[in-house]
C-alpha cells in the first residue's frame, strides 16, 4: 500500500460543524464582495443599454469609456490634489502627536498618566454629530489672515487637518501607548543611564521599534481620513477645496443622474486607497497580529 493511500485513510473526515463554518464564510464574503463586481460591472456597461434591457441582462458592450468621462467631467485631479493637501498632513501629525502622548503614558510613571490616556480615548466617543454646531460656530469665528483663502479657519484645508488630527489622535494614543508597554523598560532605562535626553530616548530608541505599529495605523488613518464625508461637507462651503470623496457631486445632474457613471467614479477614487492598503500589507497585517502569541 502506498504511502498516498495510508495518508488518506489517516485523514479525519470532515465534520458538518466545520463544513457548515466554511459555507458560512465562503458566503459571507461572496455577500461583501458582491456590491463591489456589481458596480465594476454597471461602469463597464453604458447607460443607455441598462436602461433599455435592465441591470440584471447580458451585456452587448463593455468598454471604458464611463471611466473615462468619470475622471473628465468630475475634474479628480484636482480634487485628488485637495486630499492629499489634507491627508498626509493629518496623518503624519496624528501618528507623531499621539506617539508623543504613548510615550510619555507608557515610560513615566506619573499619577495623571491613567487620566491623560482616558481623556484622549474619550474624544473618539463623542458622537461628532453632537459637536457639530458649536465647532462650525467656532471655526467661522476663528480668524486666519494670509494663511488660509478664505481668512479664516472654516472652508480651509487646515480645518480639516485640524479636526482629523484631533479626532484620530485619542485611539492611536490609545493603540501605541499598549505597543509601547509591552517593550521592555530596560532600554529607556540604560539610556537615561548613559546619559540620553528624553527626546533621544523617544526618537532614537522607542520610535524606531513601534515601526510595525505605527504602520498599521498609517494605513488605517489613510484610509479613514481619504474616506472622510462629513467633515468635507461641513466645514468646505467652496467647491474647489473639497476633497475627493465630494467630486462625485459633479456627477450628478439637476435632473438626471448616470448611476453607471457615479459607479465608475467611485470605483476611480477607491484606487488610492487600494494602493496604499497594498503597499504597506505586510507592514499592516504584523501591526495587527504583534503580541497575539504572548501570554
Amino acid at each position: 500500500m502506498s504511502a498516498s493511500t495510508l495518508a488518506f485513510k489517516k485523514r479525519a473526515p470532515v465534520r458538518p460543524a466545520r463544513l457548515l463554518l466554511h459555507l458560512f464564510l465562503a458566503g459571507a464574503s461572496l455577500a461583501w464582495i458582491t456590491p463591489l463586481l456589481w458596480a465594476v460591472y454597471a461602469a463597464l456597461r453604458p447607460y443607455s443599454e441598462t436602461s433599455d434591457k435592465g441591470y440584471v441582462s447580458w451585456p452587448d458592450k463593455l468598454s471604458f469609456d464611463n471611466f473615462t468621462h468619470a475622471f473628465q467631467q468630475s475634474e479628480m485631479t484636482r480634487y485628488f490634489g485637495n486630499t492629499l493637501l489634507i491627508a498626509v498632513p493629518a496623518v503624519l501629525l496624528t501618528l507623531f502627536l499621539s506617539s508623543c502622548v504613548a510615550f510619555y503614558v507608557s515610560r513615566f510613571d506619573f499619577r495623571i498618566n491613567l487620566s491623560l490616556l482616558l481623556v484622549f480615548t474619550a474624544g473618539n466617543l463623542l458622537p461628532q454629530q453632537v459637536i457639530i454646531t458649536p465647532l462650525y460656530r467656532l471655526y467661522l469665528l476663528i480668524d486666519l489672515p494670509g494663511i488660509t483663502e478664505s481668512g479664516k479657519l472654516y472652508d480651509s484645508a487646515l480645518g480639516l487637518v485640524v479636526i482629523h488630527v484631533a479626532f484620530q489622535s485619542g485611539f492611536c494614543a490609545f493603540v501605541l501607548s499598549n505597543y509601547m508597554r509591552s517593550l521592555p523598560h530596560e532600554l529607556t532605562e540604560a539610556a537615561l543611564v548613559d546619559g540620553a535626553s528624553v527626546w533621544r530616548m523617544y526618537w532614537q530608541i522607542v520610535l524606531p521599534l513601534c515601526k510595525p505599529a505605527m504602520a498599521a495605523l498609517g494605513t488605517l488613518l489613510s484610509i479613514w481620513i481619504y474616506n472622510d464625508f462629513f467633515w468635507a461637507i461641513v466645514l468646505i462651503s467652496t467647491g474647489e477645496n473639497m476633497p475627493i470623496t465630494s467630486a462625485l457631486n459633479n456627477l450628478s445632474g439637476q435632473y438626471f443622474t448616470d448611476p453607471n457613471l457615479v459607479a465608475a467614479g467611485a470605483l476611480l477614487t477607491a484606487i488610492p486607497t487600494l494602493i496604499v492598503y497594498f503597499a504597506l500589507q505586510r507592514q499592516f497585517v504584523s501591526g495587527l497580529t504583534l503580541g497575539a502569541n504572548k501570554g
